[in-house]
């Protein structure tokens, strides 16, 4: 049998558990992100940028998106045996307090399937997906080159 005091300790309880989880997105963000602009209509860019983790727990990028692209994925471009290769990385954790880079030759978002044309100082928008369901938005700025 429940009590009216526990009652309220149980109620009061659930709603600072709804309230600190509906708070938590903002703790991840996404910062001076950029597109290269790509030499003429090419299929695919490359996105880049810094994700934060300002959250008091460690998080995991499993998924990115974009309304600009028909499909967005995480790359690792690394250097094996003197040569370049790149993997899709499913599975990105952040630690708490910490900045993953996303940069040339590095981590790095593709871009594949250009549903809208890319015009430099245009902003195309991202979306990556959490691994316990958060989302996360951000904005990639287009750039000829790559921002000093």
């Amino acid at each position: 049998m429940i009590t009216k005091p526990f009652a309220g300790v149980l109620l009061g309880l659930c709603a600072f558990a709804t309230s600190a989880m509906a708070a938590e997105p903002a703790c991840v963000s996404v910062h001076e992100g950029w597109i290269r602009l790509p030499p003429g209509a090419m299929p695919m860019a490359a996105g880049y940028g810094k994700i934060r983790n300002d959250c008091r727990t460690a998080v995991v990028v499993v998924g990115a998106g974009s309304k600009a692209f028909g499909d967005v994925s995480l790359h690792e471009t690394t250097l094996v045996e003197g040569i370049s290769r790149m993997r899709e990385v499913e599975r990105l954790p952040i630690a708490a307090g910490a900045t993953v880079e996303l940069k040339p030759g590095g981590l790095h978002l593709m871009l594949m399937q250009p549903e809208v044309p890319l015009a430099k100082g245009g902003q195309v928008p991202l979306r990556l997906s959490l691994e316990d369901g958060r989302k996360v938005d951000g904005q990639l700025m287009v750039r000829s080159g790559e921002p000093r």
